[in-house]
């Protein structure tokens, strides 16, 4: 067949095509990175409900945030880019998780923000050489022992900045434990999240299931018990 008869491509589209292939191979390959913190289908509903969150709670782009457990920065991206310069500080107990965070951070050219990514097996004794406005914790609470809970506590307690804030998802219910993959999943009472904070000088609020804020877990028994706390001096 004459091949002036056959319909030519237009440059335009032949572009658009191989944008929309080449965003959907980056989106592929987030989702296999982000499956390694959490559900590879709702990956993108918590990376956007965590920026969403602080903004409403009234993080500056000039304050400085401690990101407890930033593993692959599945929700820290949007939160460095918001935040000026060497403003943000991770810490991750998993050195190939924050490896795939540091992959992350470089495909979104986003390393000028000078982040602070640290790999921590302990959270005490540790000195971060500052305090901080804002300290979050998403979805980490709930894997952590009561004696490893004392740690982070001690650890929020000695970086929050007078007048500053730390934030944390928990499962609010009756005591007991499960597992997911190789850490635990904890189940405490609120009674029990405000005494370990009394005992670090800090005040507990509830904020509400994070259902009602906008995310929610495909675990009905965690969506029904998963809220927000807000800690403060």
């Amino acid at each position: 067949m004459d091949s002036l008869l056959l319909p030519k491509r237009q440059p335009g589209v032949v572009v658009a095509r191989l944008g929309k292939r080449l965003r959907s191979l980056l989106a592929s390959r987030a989702a296999r990175r982000h499956a390694l913190v959490g559900s590879i289908r709702h990956w993108k509903s918590r990376r956007e409900f965590q920026i969403s969150f602080l903004k409403r709670a009234g993080l500056r782009p000039d304050q400085h945030l401690l990101d407890i457990g930033c593993g692959t920065l599945r929700g820290g991206l949007p939160i460095i880019a918001h935040l000026d310069p060497g403003h943000y500080y991770g810490i991750e107990v998993r050195a190939d998780v924050l490896a795939e965070g540091r992959k992350e951070l470089h495909e979104a050219r986003l390393e000028w923000k000078r982040p602070v990514l640290r790999v921590e097996p302990e959270l005490s004794p540790l000195d971060l050489g500052r305090t901080f406005d804002v300290i979050w914790a998403f979805s980490v609470l709930i894997h952590l022992t009561d004696e490893r809970l004392e740690d982070c506590f001690r650890l929020v307690a000695s970086h929050l900045a007078d007048g500053g804030v730390f934030y944390a998802t928990v499962n609010l219910a009756p005591p007991h434990d499960g597992t997911w993959r190789e850490f635990p999943l904890v189940f405490r009472p609120f009674e029990f999240y405000a005494d370990v904070a009394a005992r670090h000088g800090l005040a507990t609020k509830d904020f509400g299931r994070t259902e009602d804020l906008g995310v929610a877990s495909e675990d009905p028994k965690i969506r029904a018990a998963q809220h927000m706390l807000r800690f403060e001096r």
